[in-house]
């Protein structure tokens, strides 16, 4: 079933890909039902799999290839929502493929990364608001992304192509602020339950994490005061997020990156 499920969350993932790729190529309205209902599958059976491949025989595995596989669940997953009201067929193109990749990695473990033996009501509550808070803020960024390249066209009068496609600008830059003031409230409630519940933080090397965090709290909160007091939009928004992002997969993936790979290896 577990074997079943992986593999058929590839080949949705990849069949996604292709639909998405295809409506650009032939520079046609995408087919939102059969493009969402291939996602839908996709995460269906990725779902199934990473039931199967977070819950290990000895305990509950959160390294760094597992935690890639369930954010770009709960993105894709965050993403078809969004999709179901919206024409987000270019974000579509870029995360489902992410999707496939992770999910084939994830059956894999960092070597000397055993999983945790027992995990308290606490803790996954944490894991929870972290994960999903991280997943909207990508999300989020993606979207920034997408407008800087939107506002560079319009700067240089050459709209079209792909944003052809996609709702208009004023109607992504709202779609923004939402993803980032939601994200920041999960990102909030994430960090008041780390603090409540993990015992020993510097013996457990999450001070640098804990602290980047903190930093990536301070930057959303600027950019948010900033847009509602002060009308920032645009490409101040877009570098603010950028910034406040960077310091956040800093946070979560550049100490698993060390603690997992580079000092395993040294």
């Amino acid at each position: 079933m577990a074997a079943f499920a992986h593999w058929t969350a590839i080949a949705l993932y990849l069949a996604t890909t292709a639909v998405a790729a295809l409506t650009f190529a032939h520079k046609r309205q995408p087919n939102n039902f059969l493009l969402l209902g291939l996602l839908g599958g996709a995460l269906l059976a990725h779902a199934i799999s990473l039931a199967h491949t977070l819950v290990a025989p000895a305990g509950y595995r959160f390294d760094l290839l597992a935690m890639l596989s369930l954010i770009a669940w709960v993105v894709n997953l965050l993403l078809l929502i969004l999709a179901a009201g919206r024409p987000l067929t270019l974000l579509i193109l870029i995360l489902a493929p992410i999707g496939a990749l992770t999910e084939l990695a994830a059956v894999h473990s960092w070597r000397g990364v055993p999983p945790h033996e027992q995990l308290s009501a606490g803790i996954a509550v944490h894991a929870l608001l972290s994960i999903t808070a991280y997943s909207m803020l990508a999300l989020a960024t993606l979207q920034a992304i997408y407008l800087h390249y939107l506002n560079q066209q319009l700067h240089n009068h050459r709209p079209g192509g792909i944003s052809r496609f996609l709702p208009p600008l004023q109607s992504m830059e709202s779609l923004l602020f939402g993803l980032i003031a939601f994200g920041q409230l999960l990102l909030t409630a994430s960090l008041v339950t780390g603090f409540l519940f993990v015992d020993n933080l510097f013996a457990q090397h999450l001070v640098h994490k804990s602290t980047l965090s903190l930093i990536a709290w301070v930057l959303y909160s600027i950019l948010l005061w900033g847009h509602w007091k002060l009308g920032w939009r645009g490409n101040t928004a877009v570098r603010w997020t950028l910034a406040a992002f960077a310091a956040l997969m800093l946070a979560y993936f550049g100490s698993k990156l060390v603690l997992e790979v580079i000092l395993q290896r040294s």
